[in-house]
Formats: C-alpha cells, sequence, structure tokens
C-alpha cells in the first residue's frame, strides 16, 4: 500500500506507540480487501456499532481502555447504536435478573467508555443515526468510517455518502487516524450494480419483505432497482425515506448488501441513471408469486407454533418520527375497527432518543399511550439475545430482528390484526 508522508509518519510511531498500531491495523485491513491507498474521512460525525455492556466483550472494552489511557480520540465525536435494556419494555424478575446481572453488567462502565472516547451526546444511541433528529446525516460524496448494516446501507443509497461495510472496531480506528482503505464502495467502479432487480407487484410491496428478497438474491452485491419509483415516486420525502430505511435494513441483514440504486429516485440512479449497471448485469423479476415465496420461506422456530404472542417489536431499525405518527393513527384506528380500546398484545415501537423526544411534543404521543403501546429506545435486539426473551413468542415485521433472534415475521397489515385485534 502506498502512504503518504504523514500516514507513514503515523505508523512509524511519530505520533505515539498507540496511534502507530492503529494505524498498522487500519492498513492491514486495507491490504486484505486489496486497496492500494488510504482516503481521508471527510464526514463530520462517525457511527459506532458496539454499544452493548455485554461481559463477553471484555477483549474491546480493554481495547477501548488503552486508547483511552494512551489519550488517543476519536477524529470525530459520533453516535453509536441503541442500548440493550428499559426498565418501561416487559420484562418478568427472571429476564431482568439475567440483563443485569449475568448479561449488560457492564453497561454503565462502557458507556463511560464512549463519552470519554467521543460519544456525541447522551441522546445519540440509535441504529438509526441519519434522522433529522439525530443529527449525523452525512452529505453526497462524503466518505465514512461507519459500522452498523442497516446505518451503512441507507448512508450510501440513500444519501450517497461512501462507506463500506465495516466492523465496529475497524470504524472507530478508521476515525481515530481518520483514514479508510479505498476499496469497494469507496470506488467509483464498486459501485456499479450488477444485479437489475425488476419490480412488478400489483401493489406496493412490504419494505423489509422486498428488502429480504432482493438480500437473499444478490448478497454482497449492489442492485440497481427499477419499478419501484412506481410506488415511492421520485422524491426522497419522509415516507419514501422510511420505506427505504426499512428496506435497505432487509437487504443488508438478509444478505449483505451495502449499497442499492433506484431508479429515478436515489442520488446516483437520478444523477447517472443505467450508466451506473455494469456489463453482463443479472435480473431478477419480483412479482406477488415471488414475494409470497419469499415470505412462505421462513421458519417458525417458536417451540409452540401455533403459540398466541406475549410481545410485539416494531422498530429494528428504528422508527422515524414520520413513521411513530402513521403508526399512531394505524394503530387507533384498528382498535375502533377491532371495538378494542386498549392493544391485546404487549407492544414496544423503539426510536431513536432524539426522535422520541420530538414525538413527546406532539399530539400523537398522549394518544399512541392510550392505546398501550410503549414508545422505547432499546435495541430490541438485544432485548431478544436474552435466552429468557428468546424463549417467548414474539412478533415483528422486521426482517432484520426475525433473521437475528427467534421473533416470528409479519406484515404490518398482519400486526395490526395480531395487536388489535388477536388471535380471533
Amino acid at each position: 500500500m502506498i502512504l503518504t508522508k504523514e500516514q507513514q509518519a503515523i505508523l512509524n510511531g511519530e505520533k505515539g506507540e498507540t496511534l502507530a498500531k492503529v494505524m498498522e491495523t487500519v492498513v492491514r485491513y486495507g491490504e486484505l480487501f486489496g486497496a492500494e491507498k488510504l482516503v481521508p474521512v471527510t464526514s463530520k460525525y462517525n457511527h459506532l456499532v458496539t454499544s452493548f455492556g455485554l461481559k463477553m466483550m471484555t477483549p474491546v472494552f480493554d481495547l477501548m481502555q488503552q486508547l483511552i489511557d494512551a489519550g488517543v480520540m476519536s477524529e470525530q465525536k459520533f453516535s453509536v447504536d441503541p442500548r440493550p435494556v428499559d426498565k418501561n419494555v416487559p420484562t418478568n424478575l427472571l429476564q431482568k435478573i439475567v440483563f443485569d446481572v449475568a448479561m449488560y453488567s457492564k453497561q454503565d462502565f462502557y458507556d463511560g467508555q464512549l463519552k470519554a472516547l467521543g460519544l456525541m451526546d447522551e441522546k445519540a444511541y440509535t441504529c438509526a443515526c441519519y434522522l433529522d433528529q439525530v443529527g449525523n446525516k452525512p452529505q453526497k460524496g462524503e466518505v465514512l468510517s461507519w459500522a452498523e448494516s442497516s446505518a451503512v446501507v441507507y448512508a450510501n443509497s440513500v444519501l450517497g455518502a461512501r462507506c463500506n461495510r465495516n466492523s465496529g472496531i475497524i470504524d472507530i480506528m478508521g476515525s481515530i487516524v481518520g483514514y479508510v482503505p479505498y476499496f469497494g464502495l469507496l470506488t467509483d467502479e464498486g459501485r456499479k450494480a450488477t444485479w437489475i432487480i425488476e419490480i412488478k407487484t400489483s401493489k406496493k410491496p412490504e419494505a423489509q419483505l422486498l428488502g429480504s428478497a432482493i438480500g437473499m438474491k444478490v448478497m454482497e452485491d449492489v442492485p440497481y432497482i427499477k419499478g419501484l419509483d412506481k410506488w415511492l415516486g421520485n422524491e426522497l420525502n419522509d415516507a419514501a425515506c422510511s420505506f427505504l430505511k426499512d428496506f435497505g435494513a432487509a437487504t443488508a441483514s438478509n444478505g449483505a448488501v451495502g449499497l442499492y440504486h433506484i431508479d429515478g429516485l436515489t442520488p446516483e440512479a437520478v444523477e447517472l441513471g443505467e450508466s451506473l449497471i455494469a456489463e453482463g448485469a443479472k435480473t431478477y423479476v419480483i412479482d406477488d408469486a415471488e414475494l409470497q415465496r419469499v415470505y412462505d420461506s421462513y421458519p417458525v422456530i417458536w417451540k409452540n407454533k401455533d403459540a398466541s404472542p406475549k410481545l410485539c417489536f416494531m422498530g429494528c431499525p428504528h422508527m422515524s418520527l414520520e413513521q411513530l405518527k402513521s403508526w399512531t393513527a394505524r394503530v387507533e384506528d384498528a382498535l375502533r375497527e377491532a371495538g378494542n380500546k386498549k392493544i391485546i398484545v404487549p407492544t414496544v415501537f423503539t426510536s431513536a432518543p432524539a426522535v422520541i423526544e420530538e414525538f413527546k411534543k406532539t399530539e400523537y404521543a398522549a394518544r399512541l399511550e392510550a392505546t398501550g403501546v410503549i414508545v422505547s429506545y432499546i435495541c430490541p435486539l438485544m432485548y431478544m439475545n436474552n435466552p429468557l426473551c428468546k424463549s417467548m413468542p414474539v412478533i415483528t415485521s422486521s426482517n432484520k430482528l426475525r433473521t437475528y433472534t427467534t421473533a416470528r415475521y409479519y406484515t404490518d397489515e398482519e400486526i395490526l390484526i395480531k395487536i388489535t385485534k388477536g388471535d380471533k
């Protein structure tokens, strides 16, 4: 790898032994993927994925402490993935003991480390850091050193920033030295689409179901999607961005997609059109039957497949302000239709602390509370990692949560019926 004089000086230890080790890690990471150089990180903020005080993460805590003790700070302030627990989310005594003693006993300690390293603020715990209320929204063309698969794919695709799918350690290292290896999705060639996806559904497809289908088909490749603008329009408004947030998360978790282009909608597709499609690109047609096939392929891993749900999670990734408002109205309407005043299944809507703060200023907050729905800042995935929680019949419309836990996937409409009418 060819380094600049400044980069070589850091590697040689001229700015300290610790910074030299960090640079060495970044260089070796780049060499592994064939990068010939490093490029500056140009975004204002970083996003870190490791936010969980799990005992098994002791090597991470030790590494962080070495950085802190050496006085090495991130060049950027950063947001970080959601906290794993919230006392407002339903837990029984045994589940709470497992959370507090066996799983997240190091949470307060780790929170302190994150603050010392450069955490943006107390409200910066979210997987959807790019939401306006959070304030970590990079610009088109900016180079990032981020982790978190759903955040990376959103930044690349919807915002037109440039970032590879980094690990939770590599991202902080890139942020500390201010450089990342130039390969993959940072390059023009790496952003070319090798798949053409043709959407031929009779109605607007479910975001997470469509993302799941595409992710499982293309895996880590870049898809160019035609026909989705028919349902989303040609403007990246709140509704379209909320759809793409959930869609992208499913492509990244059910596959390994770090970037997609949507004809007529996402910034690079609007600017460059079909010139983004690489020669020899394969085609995948998605119609109603294909989406049904994908839906039917999901395994149900509950001990009792016919069990009534005990808990529902919505918001993986975290819900936007627009989604919290729209879902408030949907839940109210569904309850009126069912003749019920409160939801039947305990339900948690998760969102970023800053978004929740803004939501509470609106009339919708009291209306949603009246339905019995809980709003929380937690990561539902980390909640479900509790062995006593994973044994529960939990439902969700998040394909990310379905993929990584025992939660059972239902469409948004099916979720509404489940939580407002029950199984009748």
